[in-house]
């Protein structure tokens, strides 16, 4: 989930650029979070912008070199940290004019090539997919876990429709031997081959395994709420998704802080919540068709953002019990 998906021609393409900078208005200054800073494609044009200060966040430990060329470069207004997002509220911003947070939840090229990490399906070797700060691998998953917790992991992480023929497949051949990313990549297509795709046929699998292995689910709902504490008056959050599970996260958190619920008409006004965000668009930004064409990857990039209303450190959202039965299929790793 950290950085921008970019093509093999354009390795350093953050996308929806000139919209994240219409949205955040860094001419105007101020402190601004870019919580997956990948290639340093937002924050270094956030600090074309002299009186802005960048605070860069990255989970992969290989982005901290382009963090110390940047800072080097700016060593009183960018400041960069290997941390997962979800640990936003560890650093102590709280005094900080916080007036843009940005989150890109797409992965680089960069990540997607590299075979250690073994993110994708054209990979060789063990299954890894293990972006930094990981406790487990994929390995340790399709090689460990149950039939029944894999399919939970594959339907509702990868919208795998074939999750059940998959698992059980993953069981059957691991019971001789070892199963390694070839391997995963054969078994899905002997499960699925008498079908169609537009995408690669072991796309949503490896989704699945990429969003568990990285706790990407429970990551996303902690780093939103801090964020969403942290911002100060006319602050803006802003998110860009690639997958509609992810997407489905955010707009309900969204509308869940910058609309009221319903109550009873009888009930007095002065006990009615008041809301501190709002969503200025109720539908998502999307790139442009040149962009698209320049960068096809981009093509499911969906950009949202919210404006915080008042200085206020206290924020009310269900969103942890909306999306518990995630938490609980994440929450499967403990067995490994």
């Amino acid at each position: 989930m950290e950085a921008t998906i970019v093509s093999d021609n354009v390795k350093h393409y953050p996308v929806l650029l000139k919209e994240i900078i219409s949205v955040i208005s860094p001419q105007h200054g101020g402190t601004f979070i870019d919580c997956t800073f990948g290639q340093g494609g937002y924050s270094n044009e956030i600090l074309k912008y002299k009186d802005t200060n960048v605070i860069a966040l990255d989970r992969d430990i290989e982005t901290e070199i382009i963090g110390q060329r940047l800072q080097k470069k700016f060593p009183d207004r960018f400041f960069f940290k290997n941390l997962n997002f979800n640990k936003l509220s560890n650093l102590k911003l709280k005094n900080l004019n916080v007036k843009g947070i940005i989150f890109d939840l797409g992965y680089s090229y960069v990540q997607m090539k590299d075979q250690k990490k073994g993110l994708s399906f054209n990979s060789s070797g063990d299954l890894n997919m293990r972006i930094g700060l990981n406790d487990f691998s994929a390995s340790e998953v399709v090689n460990n876990l149950s039939g029944k917790e894999l399919e939970k992991i594959l339907k509702y992480f990868g919208d795998e429709k074939n999750a059940r023929i998959i698992s059980k497949n993953i069981i059957k051949q691991r019971s001789s031997k070892k199963i390694r990313t070839k391997d995963l990549v054969n078994i899905i297509e002997k499960s699925k081959r008498k079908q169609n795709y537009k995408t690669h046929i072991a796309t949503k699998t490896f989704q699945a395994l990429r969003i568990f292995v990285n706790k990407e689910i429970s990551s996303l709902i902690y780093g939103l709420i801090s964020s969403a504490k942290i911002l100060k008056k006319n602050g803006i959050l802003a998110v860009v998704t690639f997958h509609s599970l992810e997407d489905k996260i955010v707009k309900y958190f969204f509308k869940s802080l910058s609309e009221h619920k319903s109550v009873s008409r009888y009930r007095p006004k002065i006990d009615q919540k008041k809301v501190s965000f709002k969503m200025p668009l109720k539908k998502p930004i999307t790139p442009s068709d040149k962009e698209i064409n320049e960068n096809p990857p981009s093509r499911s990039a969906k950009l949202r953002y919210l404006i915080k209303l008042e200085d206020t450190f206290d924020i009310e959202s269900d969103i942890l019990k909306k999306f518990s039965h995630l938490i609980d299929i994440e929450n499967l790793s403990l067995k490994l």
